[in-house]
């Protein structure tokens, strides 16, 4: 990683939005962050996931009539919400930068309270915590599975909660919108770049408008990306499954072949169909895993981009870059 160097922040906070289907809840969200008041100077970004409905004329509205310094970042195409973060943070300039969903779960005053704490303590980066979850069982028992699946594969502190309501110093952002690849991990690339990282208690609130648009498809390729992107640990898991499986097998010959010493007992056709389909499966897990590697660096190297900015909207605050 290359150094980052300091530069003078044209604000305070900047708080970055990926909006994708929040043209009911977006107005009200940037309306309530409006009227926060930030010593230094407020900016909020809104990058559009190049939505199906008509936040992004939403989104223009809200540029030209609202007072506070606001950039609208319009993608060209439907990247995936770490993508569109990665977007934000790279047009953001405030000194601290903390970024929310476009669900109103999160309430906007929460916003001042996690800045000022990472600011008093000197936090790289904050991640908040909730009590109560306002989400579908399945999504909490999935998010309890990839925190767990995240101790071990990103050096994160164990318990920490990876919450999609951060916040981070302008120093992180740089650092990790270095990261060209594809398949960014936002969680993953904070930890590569520090592990002073705080947490902060906050509330969560049922989703406002809508439903969510984490689909188990698009969950299961967030998790990849986490699983694969930061370590080599599948791969390792392959191998010992190999290992094992070829003493499994070793094991079985050597019954086998005290059986046909022994007696004239006949070898049943289901066991050794079952044998076969188990190896078989196996090695057909371990190859997809090689595979997903392998696309994985294709794709890297063959330069997929990580995102496509059509094109950027700033307000006459957010143009001047005074707050």
């Amino acid at each position: 990683m290359n150094n980052v160097q300091q530069t003078e922040h044209e604000f305070a906070l900047s708080v970055v939005v990926p909006v994708y289907n929040g043209a009911a809840s977006i107005a009200t969200l940037v309306e309530a962050l409006a009227t926060l008041e930030v010593p230094g100077g407020l900016e909020i970004v809104l990058v559009n996931d190049c939505s199906p409905d008509n936040s992004l004329a939403v989104c223009r509205e809200l540029c030209e009539r609202n007072a506070v310094a606001l950039t609208v970042v319009n993608l060209a195409r439907n990247f995936g919400e770490h993508n569109a973060v990665m977007a934000g943070y790279a047009h953001a300039r405030g000194e601290y930068i903390i970024n929310m969903d476009d669900d109103l779960q999160n309430p906007p005053e929460e916003v001042v309270r996690l800045w000022q704490h990472t600011k008093q303590h000197g936090y790289d980066a904050v991640y908040t915590c909730y009590a109560h979850k306002q989400h579908e069982s399945w999504r909490n028992l999935g998010s309890r599975f990839t925190n767990w699946c995240a101790d071990i594969v990103i050096d994160k502190p164990k318990g920490l909660y990876l919450s999609s309501f951060r916040c981070v110093s302008a120093f992180v952002a740089r650092a990790i919108t270095e990261h060209r690849g594809p398949f960014p991990y936002v969680d993953g690339l904070i930890f590569q770049v520090t592990q002073n990282v705080g947490t902060l208690p906050v509330q969560h609130l049922p989703r406002a408008e809508g439903h969510s648009n984490y689909t188990l498809r698009r969950l299961l390729r967030l998790f990849l990306s986490m699983l694969l992107n930061f370590s080599v640990l599948p791969l390792r898991i392959c191998t010992i499954a190999g290992v094992l499986l070829a003493g499994a097998g070793l094991v079985g010959l050597l019954v086998i072949l005290v059986e046909a010493l022994l007696s004239d007992t006949p070898r049943g056709w289901a066991s050794m169909m079952a044998g076969i389909l188990t190896l078989t499966g196996v090695q057909l897990m371990m190859l997809g895993i090689i595979g997903e590697y392998l696309g994985r660096l294709f794709l890297t190297v063959n330069g997929k981009p990580q995102y496509v900015v059509r094109d950027v909207q700033r307000n006459d605050k957010a143009a001047s870059g005074h707050p």
